[in-house]
């Protein structure tokens, strides 16, 4: 029965079920913070799919991926408050930044491997927090950026209010699932899984591995921009704590928690993890108590994530009836072969 839920989980129509859940669920809701929400939990959703690309998929720990983002956040957010850009440009702007500033860090952090690469993006992602709370002239330092714009809607549709754009970060989320999946499945997808495997292995099969760990990274910053970039939008403020390394290591959280180099894994850790946080609001400070061990937990009982360990128990359970199914119909050959012989 379970395995029969789990094949069907797996299948088009699951997820276009979760897709119909996710269009009705402004309706479902409570009220217009539950929206809030969930919208905001999309928003770190696609930041974390970036993640998964370099971490996931190619093997690369970034530290600095929470830096990334808030210099997406701060390109759309200085645009528009400061030059008078409309959102649009301002976000295909920041994407381009984001893109930019991927491929130089890349080109030059890339050199270094396993926790070296993890040590240096580290120091990069500190010197982005200090970059944006230092540089007063350019950034507006400790006061962050205010009057940030909106996205301008059409018709009788309006950004600026909630649920509107609720379903604006989830189309952009549903092009990044699709955008994750046909990559996964690609050649480039399995390259990275090839390098994440090994590197000697990697360039034994001709594989350029400098080209396509950069093309990775630049990859990552670009949906950690595309993510900032909506947050900025959505909060319509924005300071140098968005760009704190605690940033990170709560996306990193997601992931781990959700399953690591799997597609669904960054959705259900991420809206999992801040949902389970909201509702322990009221313990405040005291919620970290309960949220700890709950944590500790997923983490012993389901080391691959969630998504992971259920891949993993549908692949164990795939192995073991096939060769169930093979002795079934030998013996069901066997009994039929003697059957002719007696009428023989």
């Amino acid at each position: 029965m379970l395995f029969k839920l789990g094949r069907f989980l797996m299948t088009p129509g699951a997820k276009l079920a979760l897709l119909v859940f996710a269009l009705a669920f402004p309706l479902l809701a409570a009220n217009e913070y539950q929206v809030y929400v969930m919208a905001s939990a999309f928003v770190w959703a696609i930041a974390v799919y970036g993640l998964n690309v370099i971490t996931g998929y190619c093997g690369q720990l970034n530290l600095a991926h929470g830096g990334f983002f808030a210099f997406g956040a701060y390109a759309l957010g200085l645009l528009t408050a400061d030059w008078g850009w409309s959102f649009w440009p301002a976000l295909v702007a920041a994407l381009v930044v984001s893109a930019v500033l991927g491929f130089l860090v890349g080109i030059v952090s890339l050199r270094l491997k396993e926790h070296y690469f993890a040590i240096f993006t580290l120091c990069v992602g500190f010197i982005m927090y200090l970059l944006i709370d230092k540089w007063e002239e350019l950034t507006h330092g400790p006061v962050g950026v205010r009057d940030i714009a909106a996205p301008y809607g059409f018709g009788l549709v309006d950004f600026t209010e909630t649920t509107p754009f609720y379903y604006l970060v989830l189309a952009f989320l549903v092009f990044t699932i699709w955008f994750m999946g046909r990559l996964s499945r690609s050649l480039l997808g399995r390259t990275f899984v090839a390098i994440r495997n090994g590197d000697e292995l990697a360039q034994s099969l001709g594989i350029n591995l400098m080209r396509n760990k950069v093309l990775a990274f630049v990859l990552s910053t670009i949906f950690a921009g595309l993510a900032g970039a909506l947050y900025a939008g959505m909060v319509r403020f924005i300071g140098p704590e968005d760009a704190n390394i605690l940033h990170t290591f709560d996306m990193i959280t997601y992931l781990l928690v959700g399953g690591i180099g799997t597609l669904m894994g960054p959705l259900l850790g991420t809206v999992g993890i801040v949902w389970v946080t909201q509702s322990l609001q009221f313990m405040e400070e005291y919620r970290m108590i309960l949220f700890g061990p709950l944590l500790v937990v997923l983490v012993i009982f389901f080391p691959r994530g969630i998504a992971g360990q259920f891949l993993s128990w549908m692949h164990q359970k795939a192995r073991t009836l096939v060769p169930a199914k093979k002795a079934k119909a030998s013996k069901v050959e066997t009994r039929e072969s003697g059957e002719a012989k007696t009428h023989a």
